[in-house]
C-alpha cells in the first residue's frame, strides 16, 4: 500500500485532487455564507483557512511531483494544515456540544498583525456569527461534525503518503517474464 502511495504522490493528479478537493469544500463555504445566508464563527474563519492551507498544499505538489522537494514541502504544509484545522474543528465541536457561559470562543479572529485575513478577505475570513449554534446539518450530522471527519480523512491520508516517501522503491521480481 505505501509503495503505491508513494507512486500515487509522484503523480500531478493526486496533488490536483488534493487542490481541487479542498477548493470545493471552501466554494462550499462561501455558498452557505453568501448564498444561503449562513454566518460564519471566528472558528469557521480559521477552519477556511486550514482549508486554503490544504489547496496551497495541493498547488505546491502539483508544480513538481516528481522532485522530492516539492513533494516533501507540500506534505508539510498539508499535514499542518489537516492537523490544525482538526484540532480547531474539534474544539468547535466542544462548544457545540457542551455549551457553557466559560467556554466561548472570540469575536475577532486572532490574525498575526502582518496578515490580517480579515480585513484583507472580508467576503471571506470575517466572521459575523457565534461558535456554539449549529445552523446546518445533513443526515443528523452537523457541519462542524463533518469537518472533525473531512480534516481526519485528509491528515490520515497525508500521514500515510509522507510515510510512504521514506519507503524504498521495490523492484518487481518475476519468474516468467
Amino acid at each position: 500500500m505505501l509503495n503505491a502511495l508513494k507512486i500515487f504522490s509522484t503523480q500531478r493528479s493526486a496533488w490536483l485532487l488534493l487542490f481541487f478537493s479542498a477548493a470545493a469544500l471552501e466554494g462550499t463555504a462561501l455558498y452557505f455564507q453568501h448564498g444561503m445566508g449562513l454566518q460564519p464563527c471566528v472558528l469557521c474563519v480559521y477552519e477556511r483557512l486550514a482549508m486554503v492551507g490544504l489547496m496551497v498544499a495541493g498547488l505546491l505538489g502539483a508544480l513538481a511531483p516528481s522532485s522530492l522537494f516539492f513533494r516533501l514541502l507540500a506534505l508539510a504544509v498539508g499535514l499542518f494544515s489537516a492537523i490544525k484545522g482538526l484540532l480547531v474543528s474539534v474544539r468547535h465541536l466542544d462548544l457545540q456540544m457542551n455549551p457553557a457561559p466559560w467556554k466561548q470562543c472570540e469575536f475577532i479572529p486572532n490574525f498575526p498583525e502582518t496578515m490580517p485575513f480579515h480585513q484583507w478577505f472580508p467576503a471571506i475570513f470575517n466572521p459575523t456569527g457565534s461558535c456554539d449554534s449549529s445552523q446546518w446539518s445533513l443526515f443528523g450530522i452537523t457541519m462542524v461534525q463533518w469537518l472533525v471527519f473531512i480534516f481526519a480523512v485528509y491528515a490520515l491520508l497525508l500521514i500515510l503518503i509522507s510515510l510512504a516517501q521514506f519507503k524504498k522503491a521495490r523492484h518487481n521480481r518475476s519468474l516468467f517474464k
